[in-house]
This record gives structure tokens, sequence and C-alpha cells, in this order.
């Protein structure tokens, strides 16, 4: 980097570090938020000329505008998309550091924010998170649910700390590290009067294709998989009866029709044999669903009990997957 390049970015990080403050990253949320600073200032419960004053003065720090005018309220600048990311990131880790106060003066180390996709199976998080405790982990945890790519999304935000989700070459990796956890076989699952009849023969996809499938979100990993083995097989894929995220509803919606099936991981359906009263259909696929794995940001903070934690995960996740052997 030419030394009047290198001079430029040293005099911004100096104007940030003594002139940004934190009422300076609430209004450009706000702004971002609202639309207008008629809007954002009514909100904040002040003036619009001090409203207008204070985005002034956020301008004179960064040396350009951040937002432009138009009949659409105030839109982000190339430069003021990138504030308003950083802006969002580092008042998410005001909140993170709220909430480390608060369980430091509770007498624990933090609270950990996990991102988890629905087909991870329940026990391992437990399995994880008790394998923590004799380690001394000290934290209290709050798991999130949702698709990988709208997690990794949010730990990008720095919302989450870490997440347990499904590896796929779709995926934004981006600002992220990651590591395989272990990988999940798939099982075909169906009432159980259902499955005794489809384990009498081998499988026939044009009759599976004919039956009511409750399956997963679209544009999911695991999905896409499903879809592919049928077009892979000549077949064209059925349409989703239900779609859920949830799959104890898969396992109760299966469980109430003798024509319901699904296609989940092989220890996801042995949960829903205890808790939902479906039954395994006897049959193997020949492929294997994408990985399980553990995702971190790859720059920033890290706890060391999420370090503690992302341990007891790979030691669980072995032991899972030399049950699946």
């Amino acid at each position: 980097m030419p030394s009047h390049d290198i001079d430029a970015a040293q005099a911004l990080q100096a104007r940030l570090a003594s002139r940004l403050k934190m009422r300076h990253l609430v209004l450009l949320q706000q702004i971002e938020a609202h639309g207008t600073l008629t809007r954002v200032a009514h909100y904040m419960a002040t003036s619009q000329p001090a409203i207008t004053h204070a985005l002034a003065e956020i301008e004179s720090i960064f040396g350009a505008p951040l937002f432009e005018r138009s009949a659409r309220g105030m839109v982000p600048t190339a430069l003021g998309t990138l504030a308003l990311a950083r802006a969002r990131a580092m008042l998410q880790d005001l909140t993170h550091w709220a909430l480390d106060i608060e369980a430091a003066s509770a007498g624990r180390a933090a609270h950990l924010q996990i991102g988890v996709i629905p087909f991870v199976p329940g026990r391992l998080l437990a399995a994880a998170i008790g394998q923590t405790r004799p380690r001394g982990l000290r934290a209290t945890v709050s798991i999130h649910e949702g698709t990988s790519d709208h997690l990794l999304q949010r730990l990008r935000a720095h919302e989450l700390d870490c997440v347990i989700g499904r590896a796929s070459a779709v995926l934004d990796m981006d600002g992220l590290v990651h590591e395989v956890l272990y990988h999940q076989e798939p099982r075909l699952i169906a009432h159980r009067r259902l499955s005794a009849r489809l384990a009498r023969r081998p499988l026939s996809w044009p009759e599976l294709a004919e039956l009511d499938w409750v399956l997963g979100a679209r544009q999911t990993p695991m999905r896409e998989q499903i879809t592919d083995f049928f077009l892979r097989a000549g077949v064209a894929p059925p349409q989703a009866y239900v779609e859920s995220l949830s799959s104890k509803v898969i396992g109760e919606l299966i469980a109430a029709s003798e024509r319901a099936v699904s296609i989940v991981p092989a220890d996801i359906a042995q949960e829903l044999v205890r808790i939902a009263g479906v039954a395994i259909v006897p049959h193997r696929f020949r492929w294997t669903l994408p990985p399980i794995t553990l995702f971190q940001r790859s720059q920033g903070a890290q706890y060391a009990e999420v370090a503690l934690l992302a341990q007891a995960l790979r030691d669980a996740a072995a032991g899972f997957a030399a049950e699946q052997a």
C-alpha cells in the first residue's frame, strides 16, 4: 500500500477513535430503520435540526456522505452501507457485553448465543453442554434456531457467537471459519403401518413420489439433496404436503397419517421414533447429507467459553459418528 494511503487510513482511524461516539452508531441505526430524519427525530424525541447536525458531524468524521436524500427517504451510499454494517456489529457487541456483565455479577463467566439448525439432535447439544461443566464452563446459553444461511448472517452481524449448521457450497463463507463435526445419513420415516408395507419390497421412487411428503424449508441443503435424489432416479420430485423447520412437527404429522413420509437424518429419525412414534423404513440410501459443521467468525474477540464448547462438540460429534458407523 502506498505511503499516502497508509497515512490517510491512519488519519481516519485517529478520527474514529477520538470523535466517533456510541450515540453516532445509534443514530445511524435509527436512520436505517426509519428512513427519514423527521421520523428519526420523532422517534428519538428531539428536533430535526439536531438530528441533521448530528448526521453532519458523523459524515465529517468519515469525510464523505453516508446517505443520499431521495423521494424514498435516506438511502445509504456505498460507504454508508459499510458504516451501517459495522455499527450493527458494534451495537450487538455492546448488547453481549451487557449480558456478560450481568452474567459476571451472578458468578458466571459469559452468556453465549448459539445458532443451531433444526436437524441437529438435541442430545448432541445436551452432551456437549454437559461435557463442558466438569471442565469449568461457567456460562449460560441461548439457543437460536433457523436455516444455515440465516444463522450465518446473524453470526457475521455479531448476534451469535457460533453456529452449528450444515456445510454447503452455496453458503457465503466470507469472514467465517468452519470445521466439520460429523456426517449424517438420511433415513426414510413413515407411519408404522406404511413403513411395514414399504419394507416388504424394494423402494419404488415413482410410488414414493405419490405419497404425502413432509419436508423442510425450500432452498436448504437437505431439501435440495432430496430433490436431487429424485431427479437422479428419473422421477419428478414430490411437492411438499407440509413444509416445516421443526423436526417435532414433522414427526407428529407423519405419526398421524398413513400416507405421510419424510427423509430426515438418522439421528433425528431415532429421536422421532422415541418422541413421536414414527417408524424408520429399513432402507439405506447411497448418499449422505451435507455435514454438520461448526461455524465461527474468522476475526474479532472469541470467548474462551466458545473454544471450550467447540471442543465438547467435537467430542460429542465423534460419539455420534461412531453410532452411525
